[in-house]
């Protein structure tokens, strides 16, 4: 490559808006069309008006596109992920790390969760309405798990049917996450097994998987204009009076919340010896749009993309932690959020209790409780869970629920921080992660850019998308030195 397009070429790069002040300038559109929706007011019988309807559309719309490609994303990559573990030594230590980091992170959390509600007391002299208690239409079962976990079919589809009030049906499909992994476990070992015949049907999916990542990234940059419309609907819809009475909860929430994203979190990337400013602004991309978007299935694919490209952390191994974790690691919704909201209910409602007991079952449910939901995961259904488990009202659910979307979005982006500590503390512990990736310095798309030897001998395509990278390619077919692990 010349010196003059080396140039133009850094100097194109360098003009270039940076996809993090693009999203938060889409953050701020979006609150003051939010805003604007507000004052404009409903139309005829209580009806969004054309700009709350605008903003609904867009924001809704982007995070279809999102969830469209987690699907073939988690087949893909699982599948990939376990035919590349075939010459991986220590494999089975990879998924057991995993899991006990999972439940280590979530007992830390639920710990500030129960200290937060016995200190601040959110639910002693509330001010919220008693009338809007209520039962959910739904609840948290033990036998969720193992219902959700065994495929109805083979591609992990459910049906929800519902009646309209004209008495007309509708129905929907959607995916079973958990299910979907369970079957890409089952073609990955399939594969392994029959050896050197699966050896096509291998290289067909490290293809596909190639070309769902390019469709991923151009999704991605959507997402400036999909935080206008979630934020601005998120706006329009709860405005910043929903907190109202329930402002004390809320903010026992979100401090909760805080502590973990900004203390737990960092203290643990340090102690493993990493520095704490390069896991928040690799990982950044990702909590941003799960906090508009409050969707971690959503937001899966960016946060695949952020532990992999910005934390160094190896496909063959991320395509398993990531999505695992999209189903079961939540520490904002299956942590922080059912162990405050179980104390504040228990603290409304006259004549209810909690003794030692109650919060050792709040730290069970929280550590365990989130696989026991996977296969409907959300924190309501969590929360349900923990209040049928300890014996409280159901009926305090429906109190909650105004300010609900507000708590929302700081839980999600609680979650997807942690879906993403999670594989970058074991792959450090493991001694698999590309340190020099986690250190580099991000790009103008909030990602790390391609080596120098990449970007010289790439074209076009390579210079506008990070991820078009040859030594993605080569992660996926070979394991570093240090895959065997350490004691």
């Amino acid at each position: 490559m010349s010196a003059q397009s080396t140039g133009t070429s850094s100097k194109r790069r360098t003009l270039r808006f940076p996809f993090a002040a693009q999203v938060l300038t889409g953050l701020v559109l979006g609150i003051a069309l939010g805003v604007a929706a507000l004052q404009i007011g409903p139309v005829g019988d209580d009806q969004p008006n054309w700009l709350a309807v605008t903003l609904d559309t867009i924001g809704s719309t982007f995070v279809t596109l999102l969830r469209t490609i987690v699907p073939p994303l988690i087949v893909l990559a699982v599948i990939s992920s376990i035919a590349n573990l075939r010459n991986v030594t220590n494999a089975a230590r990879l998924a057991w790390k995993t899991l006990l980091w999972f439940g280590a992170t979530a007992l830390i959390a639920v710990a500030i969760g129960i200290t937060l509600g016995l200190v601040l007391r959110p639910g002693v002299n509330s001010s919220v309405d008693a009338t809007t208690a209520g039962e959910p239409s739904g609840t948290g079962s033990w036998l969720a798990f193992i219902e959700s976990i065994v495929p109805a079919n083979f591609l992990g589809l459910g049906a929800d049917v519902s009646a309209a009030d004209d008495g007309s049906l509708s129905a929907g499909l959607s995916f079973n996450v958990l299910q979907l992994i369970v079957i890409a476990i089952v073609l990955g070992i399939a594969a392994v097994k029959v050896g050197k015949a699966a050896e096509p049907f291998i290289a067909f999916t490290d293809s596909a998987l190639q070309v769902v990542l390019k469709a991923l990234w151009w999704v991605i940059r959507l997402a400036p204009i999909g935080t206008v419309g979630l934020l601005g609907n998120a706006v329009y819809s709860y405005g910043w009076t929903t907190i109202g009475a329930l402002g004390k909860f809320a903010l026992t929430i979100y401090v909760g919340l805080a502590l973990v994203l900004f203390v737990v979190y960092p203290v643990l990337v340090r102690l493993n010896g990493l520095s704490p400013v390069k896991y928040f602004s690799g990982v950044w991309p990702a909590v941003q749009l799960a906090f508009v978007s409050r969707s971690s299935m959503g937001t899966m694919p960016v946060t695949q993309r952020v532990t992999e490209q910005n934390l160094g952390v190896p496909r063959y191994y991320s395509a398993f932690a990531v999505p695992f974790g999209a189903t079961t690691k939540m520490d904002g919704c299956a942590a922080i959020y059912p162990a405050i909201s179980a104390i504040f209910i228990a603290q409304f409602f006259p004549g209810v209790s909690l003794g030692l007991t109650d919060y050792l079952l709040i730290v069970f449910v929280s550590v365990i409780g989130s696989a026991a939901t996977a296969g409907t995961t959300g924190a309501t259904v969590m929360l349900t869970l923990t209040l049928s488990t300890l014996g409280l009202p159901l009926e305090g659910v429906g109190l909650l629920l105004a300010v609900d979307p507000i708590l929302d979005m700081g839980r999600t982006a609680v979650n997807v921080a942690g879906q993403a500590l999670v594989p970058t503390i074991v792959a450090k512990r493991e001694g698999i992660m590309d340190l020099a990736r986690y250190n580099a310095p991000r790009d103008a798309s909030g990602f790390v850019p391609l080596d120098e030897a990449h970007a010289d001998a790439g074209t076009e395509a390579a210079e506008e998308d990070p991820d078009v990278r040859a030594e993605e390619d080569a992660d996926t077919r070979k394991v570093p030195a240090g895959a065997s692990g350490q004691a």
